[in-house]
């Protein structure tokens, strides 16, 4: 990875309120969080969102009642990508404050964990309509992984694509761009990456349409986007099932009316099981 693609003349997220030595110092007592994900894991792969989120804040509460504050951060992060599921912005503002104070109080923002968190936290300020406030958390974000991790690491490509939609949403599309395509060369070397490449050309759809409807890139990757998801090497789980349910409505909005109705329906079979 390139320096430039992380270093930044200018951030106004003040990091040092979030780092430290990281608190090292016992919960009271310790939730079994790693079961607690493979239940939610298994909801998610039925199809059982509404329950997957009560099951969750169940599990939230759980934690902050009895002091396991790395529990919590960890169901907390795990709310957020549901809350952006849902729709529910006043939970998901609210869950990105709780998760950001835990970070703080306990000064994990250098952490790989920690820049974790705060990365899911700035894809929820995004998903909300704070994409100018979500920028300078993912810069920080990316300055502790490119400390921390390999350049080729499959967690830069998740950055970038959602570094690439808050750039588009703050119209700069040159950004947007350039890390749609940084996401692409990753997501590229990872086994089966067709759902992930999938989504990110969708995005990039969006982000020419916004520019000019007429673009001819706009098919360039749509079509590419339909190519990857009917890969027959593309395992069909409840990973692809929720990749679909993404991508069919850019489907619908750019046209391609027979694809997103052919992404559904199979969405429906895989989580029916059939």
């Amino acid at each position: 990875m390139d320096p430039k693609d992380y270093t930044e003349s200018c951030c106004p997220f003040d990091s040092s309120m979030y780092t430290g030595t990281p608190d090292s110092s016992p919960c009271p007592v310790s939730l079994p969080v790693r079961n607690v994900i493979e239940q939610l894991d298994a909801l998610y792969e039925q199809g059982r969102e509404d329950e997957a989120q009560e099951y969750l804040e169940d599990w939230q509460a759980k934690a902050e009642n009895c002091g396991d504050w790395r529990a919590e951060l960890s169901f907390t992060s795990e709310l957020l990508g549901q809350y952006r599921r849902s729709g529910n912005m006043d939970k998901g503002l609210a869950a990105v404050d709780r998760a950001m104070k835990i970070i703080r109080e306990h000064r994990m923002g250098e952490t790989l964990s920690g820049a974790t968190v705060l990365l899911n936290a700035a894809t929820t300020l995004k998903c909300f309509g704070r994409a100018a406030e979500s920028l300078p958390v993912f810069r920080h974000v990316s300055r502790v992984y490119a400390q921390k991790l390999d350049p080729m690491d499959y967690r830069f490509a998740g950055l970038y694509n959602n570094m690439a939609l808050s750039c588009s949403d703050v119209e700069d599309y040159q950004g947007a761009e350039r890390y749609f395509n940084l996401a692409l060369k990753l997501i590229e070397h990872c086994e089966n990456p067709g759902n992930d490449m999938a989504v990110t050309y969708c995005n990039m759809a969006e982000m020419y349409g916004r520019q000019d409807m007429e673009d001819e890139r706009i098919e360039q990757c749509m079509e590419r986007a339909w190519e990857l998801l009917n890969d027959d090497k593309l395992p069909r789980d409840g990973y692809h099932a929720f990749t679909i349910s993404k991508c069919a409505p850019t489907f619908d909005y750019f046209g391609y009316f027979l694809y997103a109705k052919e992404l559904r329906e199979r969405a429906e079979k895989i989580y029916a099981g059939t």
